[in-house]
């Protein structure tokens, strides 16, 4: 069974253009690195995913030659490369868009355990390191548009467990991240795993998220998990803490049916559970194994302060996610 670090049991986790992308990114491939032309019995989607796929080797290879002569043909590559397009909307709010891309690149020039990486993505979750289960995206929450942003850097990975990280986020902002995962099988059905992840950027200093998940799998296509993580910062010394408990069906080739209960607060806040609710998610490739739709439909109950009633609202999200 697949961990929980990348997305929920039995599943991997995106959609839009690629000339969005490079326009929010800044870049344009140069002449020599353009495409031929495309075959006339591709689709869209195809035409899509190949340009997506060609920028990010274009910048890979830019990169490269940042460390030194030796060819990115010799051992380069590109890997989990994503690019999502969400749509969401909360009741009593406005409809939001969202459009996210990252890709991981293996650069010869760099050592073997080396590698670069690139994205859009909200800059807090990715610095914090915070559980996909409990970004605002897979929350049907509004984020602050202010904290998406570009983001890029260099790591290390040393014994298959331990990630150094070192970045820029949005307007060059440097940050550092150090990770720390271990599994362990308790059975061959029972799974727990333990993350931890110490970061510093010049506005939280030094903070920490931790993160535990316990997974049982019923049988070949049913499992259940409990999620839990939490995150602290020298700048709010305060707990940020989430915790799902959820059922994962899958019907094969990528189709997953996933029905969720999901917890979050902020320690000392003077509402000891800021927001809970239920949440039924379905996921599908709509066209191949590469393009995944995603529907998401959930009932929550916020109170975002003391003085506050408890509040009830519907959320609806769609999304499309491109991996190449």
């Amino acid at each position: 069974m697949p961990t929980w670090l990348a997305s929920p049991p039995a599943v991997l986790r995106l959609a839009a253009t690629v000339a969005a992308a490079a326009a929010l990114m800044g870049l344009a491939q140069p002449a020599s690195a353009t495409p031929p032309p495309d075959d006339p019995n591709q689709s869209v989607a195809d035409s899509a995913r190949r340009q997506a796929r060609s920028t990010a080797e274009w910048l890979a290879r830019g990169v490269d030659g940042w460390f030194g002569d030796r060819p990115f043909s010799d051992g380069g590559k590109v890997s989990e490369g994503e690019l999502s397009l969400r749509l969401l909307k909360r009741q009593d709010d406005s409809l939001q868009h969202d459009l996210r891309f990252k890709a991981r690149f293996r650069l010869p020039n760099l050592e073997e355990n080396a590698y670069a990486f690139i994205g859009r993505d909200d800059q807090r979750e990715v610095v914090s390191d915070k559980p996909n289960a409990f970004t605002n995206e897979q929350l049907l929450l509004k984020g602050n548009a202010e904290d998406r942003s570009f983001f890029a850097g260099v790591g290390v990975r040393l014994r298959n467990s331990v990630d150094l990280r070192l970045g820029l986020r949005g307007g060059f902002k440097p940050y550092a991240q150090a990770r720390v995962g271990r599994q362990f099988w308790l059975s061959s059905r029972d799974l727990l795993e333990l993350r931890e992840t110490l970061f510093i950027t010049s506005g939280d200093k030094l903070g920490s998220t931790t993160a535990l998940s316990y997974e049982h799998a019923v049988s070949s296509t049913l499992a259940w998990r409990w999620l839990n993580a939490a995150t602290i910062t020298q700048r709010s010394r305060k707990f940020e803490w989430s915790s799902s408990l959820g059922a994962y069906q899958s019907f094969g080739t990528q189709r997953l049916l996933s029905l969720e209960g999901l917890v979050r607060g902020v320690q000392s806040s003077g509402v000891p559970v800021a927001d809970y609710g239920l949440q039924l998610k379905w996921e599908q490739p709509v066209h191949r194994d590469w393009l995944i739709g995603e529907a998401i439909v959930g009932h929550f109950w916020p109170r975002p302060d003391a003085l506050s009633e408890r509040g009830r609202a519907w959320a609806v999200g769609a999304s499309l996610r491109m991996k190449f």
